[in-house]
């Protein structure tokens, strides 16, 4: 039992740093995409140049997929939570 739990809290560990990565990649890419789509930004290439992947930056892609990862890894969370409140409330109190 001890170890199912030592291995939930390792999973727990990996998913909060996952997520609070992610939380900071979207912010991120965020940032360049607004940058890019105000017209002011100067590291990402304007939209459908050269440069561009299906006509669009990098930068919008990226945005894409670490909303996905933060997303992914806060429901996993979510339910590692859950599967431990399950297991503590099916834990018997001692008499």
């Amino acid at each position: 039992m001890a170890n199912q739990s030592e291995s939930t809290a390792f999973l727990r560990r990996a998913l909060w740093i996952m997520f609070a990565l992610s939380l900071i990649g979207v912010a991120f890419a965020g940032t360049l995409t607004f940058r890019e789509f105000q017209g002011t930004a100067a590291s990402c290439p304007a939209v459908g140049t050269p440069g561009t992947i299906f006509g669009y930056p990098a930068c919008v892609y990226g945005l894409a997929f670490y909303i996905a990862l933060a997303l992914i890894s806060g429901f996993a969370l979510l339910r590692t939570r859950e599967m431990a409140t399950r297991r503590t409330s099916d834990v018997a109190p001692a008499s």
